[in-house]
C-alpha cells in the first residue's frame, strides 16, 4: 500500500526496521532539547504530514524500550490518526519517572502503525443476547 508523505522532519521516511516489524519509529523535531520533568506531558512534532487511503489510520504507539528503560510512553497510546487529518503528526509523551528525561533533535519517540478499520452503523435494539458473562466488567473474568 502506497501512503502520501510529506516529510520536513530532517530525517529519512519512517521505515520498518525488519521484515516482519508491524511499527515504524518516530522521530522528535525540535530546535532547543525539550526536557521533560516527572508526570510531565507535552506534544512533540515530527515534522511528517501524511494522506491515509479512507479506512485506515495510523496508530501512535509507544516505544517499549523507552517506556520500560526512561518511563515515557504516548499519553493516549495508541493515538489515533485519522484518513481526513492533514496536519503535522504530534506525539503527546508523559514521563512517568521520577527522573528528569530531555528530548533531543531526531530521538526516536514513539511507533506508528498502519491499521485497517470497519465503520460501524448502530442497529435500535430493546434487547442484547445473554452471554455467561453478562453486564460483569473490569475484572470480573479473572480469579481475584
Amino acid at each position: 500500500m502506497k501512503i502520501k508523505l510529506i516529510n520536513k522532519s530532517g530525517h529519512p521516511d519512517p521505515h520498518y526496521e525488519t521484515e516482519r516489524s508491524a511499527g515504524m519509529d518516530l522521530r522528535a523535531v525540535t530546535t532547543d532539547p525539550i526536557r521533560l520533568e516527572p508526570m510531565q506531558r507535552t506534544i512533540v512534532k515530527t515534522g511528517l504530514f501524511i494522506e491515509l487511503p479512507v479506512g485506515y489510520e495510523a496508530q501512535v504507539r509507544p516505544r517499549s524500550g523507552l517506556a520500560a528503560k526512561s518511563g515515557i510512553t504516548v499519553l493516549n497510546a495508541p493515538g489515533t490518526i485519522d484518513a481526513d487529518y492533514r496536519g503535522e503528526i504530534g506525539v503527546i509523551l508523559v514521563n512517568l519517572s521520577d527522573s528528569i528525561f530531555t528530548i533531543q533533535h531526531g530521538d526516536r519517540i514513539a511507533q506508528l502503525v498502519i491499521a485497517k478499520h470497519e465503520r460501524a452503523h448502530w442497529s435500535s435494539a430493546e434487547f442484547l443476547s445473554e452471554t455467561e458473562r453478562g453486564s460483569g466488567g473490569f475484572g470480573s473474568t479473572g480469579v481475584h
